[in-house]
């Protein structure tokens, strides 16, 4: 193919695109609006910055998202590799280092010969061949194009994983332990807390301050297995 293919988007999708393509031998224009211009969600200049959790789910192969993983992994997968190299311990999750990982990814994307990165905001579907990799975190302007294309909308609504640092967290309250008894013993940090402890804890939350609220955190029809925890109170 001596057309070149423009990719929207370097998340993870737009990232693995970009990668198996250039790997056949495909010349590729990647375009990325970070870090000229961030969504809501976004903080990293890097690519395929995960806003949500760390973890990219289950290893273990008789689980969907296993045996996925591992067929992408044969497959030469750029993320998968990258993921393997920033693994820190999750038990029996695939979990990274966030930073690492988007930083890894970065380095081997704008090291590619074939792939060619251009630093602006696509607010309309170029012609040619094309893959739209923007995500659920695209641009108004092009979200409004996709809309127009496909004559509706579609939406996607995610709750970003609170950070806590394991130092804020008294060891004489809380143990180590593996999830599901999978993975390493102490793995995770638990939390336990009688009713009336519970109780106190669900009164703060409700009542506490919020961090800044933008237009798009303000729904509440959201998807009930990654509920914001102050919805879900």
């Amino acid at each position: 193919m001596s057309e070149t293919v423009k990719i929207i988007g370097a998340g993870l999708a737009g990232a693995e695109a970009a990668w198996q393509l250039a790997n056949a031998g495909i010349k590729v224009t990647l375009f990325e609006m970070k870090p000229k211009k961030f969504s809501p969600a976004h903080t990293l200049s890097t690519y395929a910055e995960l806003v949500c959790s760390n973890s990219l789910k289950a290893k273990r192969l008789e689980s969907a998202a296993g045996l996925l993983k591992e067929e992408m992994r044969r497959f030469g997968s750029l993320c998968m590799q990258c993921a393997l190299m920033c693994e820190v311990p999750a038990g029996g999750a695939l979990a990274v280092d966030r930073n690492k990982f988007s930083s890894l990814i970065t380095e081997k994307i704008d090291s590619h010969p074939n792939i060619t990165v251009v630093h602006e905001e696509v607010t309309e579907i170029p012609e040619g061949k094309v893959i739209v990799a923007a995500g659920p975190l695209a641009s108004e302007a092009l979200s409004e194009n996709i809309a127009l294309l496909c004559g509706e909308g579609l939406h996607f609504f995610d709750a970003a994983a609170p950070i806590v640092t394991a130092a804020s967290i008294d060891g004489n309250y809380s143990f180590s332990a593996s999830r599901y008894d999978r993975g390493g013993e102490d793995d995770y940090i638990n939390c336990p807390m009688n009713k009336e402890e519970y109780e106190a804890f669900y009164e703060a939350l409700i009542n506490a301050e919020s961090a800044q609220i933008h237009s798009f955190d303000k729904r509440k029809d959201v998807y009930e297995g990654c509920m914001p925890i102050e919805v879900m109170a």
